[in-house]
């Protein structure tokens, strides 16, 4: 059974290249020579009638091939740019100095932007970890920080960003619950902090290989699919039907409470068991009630 494994990552070796400004200069020194040696060569052959120099000829025009070819190693960068510097499918370095710049003619050079970028991700229907259907999507800000793995240990760095990006988020939404989770239990709706920087670590583990720093992960939506939405909906407004009941009902109790503590020590007047129940329920109707409660005045006693 053969055990396949990929090879050794490859690392980023920062290399200096020549100052463009001044092999311009040996360039235009190199065409000016070369047009003289010609010139010369030549004019001497036909004005003073003396044989052809061919060694002067063909040094002049080596030097006019060697100029040409001069030409071509020339190249500029931007700040926050880089080129990669491939010489006959051998990797010789990365220059990442802005400027004017010339290296061999026969090297490749292959332009790699530094910059922060940000990859805004389409919305995902997912299961959360309750197995409810949500719909998610984050935006990751991202820059190349190894430009030999970005070049090298990938097929296209920008497209690796963007499968790795959905999986990621796809693993995150399985591994927690949108909401209502248990006690203390990190959801995805309650825990955005935590989500997002467990977010932004698996990204990092996984664009590692890629020579690619996650800056930032954030989501930006969130929401259950739109099968369950209705039913979900009716759901968070009983919990929040309920939760306001409770509320009330706390407040009036202790209302209530402080009512009859209050009588009591200040002894405005004396009730007996039946009639601070018939006071509770009273003070928890008008407390508890919904629509305006109209008063019924008793002319009688509750004992009769």
């Amino acid at each position: 059974m053969t055990n396949l494994t990929s090879g050794p990552a490859n690392k980023e070796k920062t290399v200096t290249a020549v100052n463009g400004w001044l092999m311009l200069l040996v360039n235009l020194a190199l065409l000016a020579g070369a047009s003289t040696l010609c010139f010369r060569a030549v004019y001497h052959a036909a004005a003073l009638n003396q044989e052809l120099s061919v060694p002067r000829l063909v040094t002049g025009l080596l030097l006019d091939v060697l100029a040409v070819v001069f030409l071509c190693g020339y190249f500029t960068l931007q700040p926050n740019e880089a080129r990669v510097l491939i010489l006959f499918g051998a990797y010789r370095g990365t220059v990442r100095t802005s400027g004017f710049h010339w290296t061999n003619p026969f090297n490749t050079k292959k332009r790699i932007s530094l910059r922060s970028r940000n990859l805004n991700g389409e919305k995902l229907k997912v299961n959360d970890k309750r197995g409810n259907p949500i719909e998610i999507a984050a935006v990751i800000v991202w820059r190349v920080q190894d430009t030999a793995q970005a070049m090298f240990d990938v097929e296209s760095y920008d497209n690796y960003v963007r499968i790795q990006s959905e999986s990621a988020v796809r693993h995150l939404a399985s591994a927690y619950a949108y909401d209502h989770g248990e006690e203390n239990e990190i959801t995805l709706r309650s825990g955005v902090d935590e989500v997002s920087a467990a977010l932004q670590q698996e990204l990092q583990n996984r664009l590692d290989k890629a020579g690619v720093v996650v800056e930032e992960a954030r989501l930006t939506h969130l929401a259950y699919a739109p099968e369950i939405a209705q039913a979900m909906l009716r759901r968070q407004q009983a919990e929040a039907v309920i939760a306001a009941r409770q509320k009330i009902v706390h407040g009036a109790v202790s209302m209530v409470d402080m009512a009859l503590r209050d009588l009591a020590a200040k002894a405005v007047v004396q009730l007996d068991e039946e009639r601070k129940a018939a006071m509770v329920s009273n003070l928890l109707v008008v407390l508890c009630g919904e629509s305006e409660v109209h008063p019924v005045v008793n002319t009688g006693t509750l004992y009769t």
